[in-house]
């Protein structure tokens, strides 16, 4: 069984299902395409998929040309699972969020695995690529495919690889960047290199599923690690009168044993807010308390606050009140020249500010429309920078740095700017770095 599914793998004769059609998958999905496997994508969604099928992408810096050609090479997208048969792999790219306690909400990939099973037969391997805590494949992935009566490492193979897709960055593709990959068994593994290197350049085998999960939570807790000292760092720098991106810069020059983190209104994207949650939350199983990835969490979170913490002192400072103001929120995704708006701080500035009495108002060029969310609820539009426009807020909070903004003008007609990214290098007296 094996030998065959890696022959097929290897040969480009297999067919791939992908599970979750969205920033990871989609890019995945279109990788499979190109090098010339049938691909079924599977989403829920069924505008998404209605999208698709049309030939129209709903990610930005995803083409729409690219999808019409991913289906012209026969990709089929579609909302029926039963179709899971027809695939001999399938790849699981969908959310792992936190619950309201912040715990990790696994429901995303056991209600998708359990549409999967029945219909799962031998001579198929599955792949989890959301992100989660050391154990989930073995715990709650092998004991449901094995329901089917399938031996895991005979019959059919289980595989996790952490997807690293980083959306908007120029650099990097998901055929460039590297692929760890970790079965339960060493059949597993043999697999799911094959499964990855066709369509990966470098795939990097580890010994288990567990170190592989444990791999992608290492990886994201170095950032917000990091990026929660530069986060307090920016506090004490602040209160010196010093600037902290100056000081990174300078820092920054330094040729070895040193890495630039850049301080902001918080933390956002799929990733880095959440993953950290869950590792603390496995690990209190084994008895251990992780006291500086959760320090480092409290610092990060804690950010919002303090730039609208500064918004309300510098509205102060010109004798006016927070409740009342006029508030332009710029850039609203998680991080700048994407329109990925996932855990987006930005978000809980709008939210905080709209709570304190501020008639809130954006401006994202990426991100035309707010877009209905689970848990954040505003009816606004972006606002055109117009020189107008921008007179008329009593505000202007710098929240992302998109490269698109026109910083100049900006500058010259807003009447007071909060700047959390530190765009703004050169002191002024209408610009408040926070």
């Amino acid at each position: 069984m094996k030998s065959e599914l890696v022959r097929k793998l290897n040969e480009k004769s297999a067919t791939i299902g992908i599970v979750g059609l969205g920033y990871v998958g989609l890019p995945l999905m279109l990788r499979y395409s190109e090098v010339g496997y049938r691909v079924i994508g599977f989403d829920v969604d069924e505008s998404k998929v209605r999208a698709l099928m049309e030939g129209k992408s709903y990610i930005e810096h995803i083409s729409s040309d690219s999808i019409s050609k991913a289906l012209k090479q026969g990709f089929e997208p579609t909302t029926d699972f039963s179709r899971a048969s027809e695939a001999d792999a399938l790849i699981l790219c969908v959310p792992t969020p936190l619950n309201k306690y912040r715990e990790p909400d696994l429901s995303f990939v056991l209600n998708t695995t359990d549409s999967l099973v029945p219909y799962l037969r031998a001579g198929q391997v599955v792949s989890l690529e959301s992100t989660t805590y050391p154990g989930t494949t073995d715990e709650e992935l092998l004991p449901r495919v094995e329901s089917r009566g399938l031996k895991v490492g005979k019959d059919a193979f289980l595989v996790f690889s952490p997807e690293r897709e980083d959306p908007g960055n120029p650099n990097f593709t998901t055929r460039s960047i590297p692929k760890v990959c970790g079965g339960y068994t060493p059949e597993c593994l043999e697999v799911g290199l094959a499964l990855y290197g066709q369509v990966i350049d470098k795939v990097v085998p580890v010994s288990s599923t567990r170190a592989a999960e444990l791999t992608k939570l290492l990886e994201n807790i170095h950032r917000a690690v990091n990026i929660g000292l530069v986060n307090e760092m920016k506090i004490v720098a602040d209160k010196m009168n010093i600037d902290i991106h100056e000081v990174i810069r300078a820092a920054a020059t330094k040729p070895f044993g040193f890495v630039p983190y850049y301080p902001g209104p918080g933390l956002g994207g799929h990733c880095i807010p959440i993953d950290p949650f869950y590792l603390t939350w496995k690990a209190r199983e084994y008895g251990v308390h992780t006291r500086f990835i959760e320090l480092a969490g409290e610092v990060n979170s804690s950010m919002p606050d303090y730039v609208i913490h500064k918004v309300v002192g510098a509205l102060n400072q010109r004798k006016k009140s927070i409740n009342g103001s006029r508030v332009l929120v710029l850039g609203i995704a998680y991080k700048k020249n994407v329109d990925d708006m996932r855990e987006s701080p930005c978000v809980m500035l709008m939210e905080r500010l709209r709570d304190l009495g501020a008639e809130v108002a954006y401006s994202d060029p990426h991100i035309p429309v707010f877009p209905k969310m689970r848990e954040h609820h505003f009816d606004l539009s972006s606002v055109a920078l117009t020189p107008e426009n921008l007179a008329n807020f009593d505000c202007v909070l710098v929240g992302t740095d998109h490269d698109r903004f026109d910083y100049e003008l900006i500058k010259a007609h807003a009447g007071l700017i909060v700047d959390s990214r530190g765009r703004y290098r050169e002191p002024a007296a209408h610009i408040i770095k926070a």
